[in-house]
């Protein structure tokens, strides 16, 4: 039986405060790569409203993410179950809670600490610069933590 951490999941969520920014966007990114290998979602601590910015840096990735409707870990496991073989956590508070949610379910919980750009003070151009940071961070480790994906449905 291989560690955790060297599993291969079919299932993941990713998951951060508001679910309008940060998860939003890595659900975009893993579910383009591979979307008939992995059921992805995203889900987040608290209720946000979608980030304009994140939409608008996704388009630029070609990636349209204006459908998107935020929702909590609650609200996704009434609508469908929190059934994940992995949870990846963005941001300190999703951390917790997912820390929380996996004492009854069986899901490896990863931490992925990534900068919230909402609070990146100055120009549209400025601000739209800290996410496009936030989207290419996001971007290289999943490609690096899903190689494997790539390469059993390749």
């Amino acid at each position: 039986m291989a560690p955790p951490s060297a599993r291969t999941p079919q299932s993941v969520l990713f998951a951060c405060g508001l679910n309008s920014v940060r998860s939003p966007m890595a659900e975009s990114l893993l579910q383009q790569m591979f979307p008939q290998a992995l059921y992805v979602r995203s889900a987040g601590a608290r209720k946000g409203e979608l980030d304009p910015f994140a939409v608008a840096v996704m388009a630029e990735f070609g990636q349209d993410i204006s459908g998107h409707k935020p929702q909590t870990f609650e609200e996704l496991e009434d609508w469908e179950g929190l059934n994940f073989d992995l949870i990846i956590t963005l941001a300190p508070e999703a951390h917790h809670k997912a820390l929380e949610l996996t004492r009854t379910l069986a899901a490896d919980v990863e931490y992925w600490p990534t900068v919230d750009p909402t609070t990146t003070e100055g120009s549209r151009e400025q601000k739209l610069a800290a996410y496009r940071e936030v989207c290419d961070g996001l971007l290289l480790r999943i490609r690096r933590r899903f190689a494997k994906v790539g390469a059993a449905s390749g």
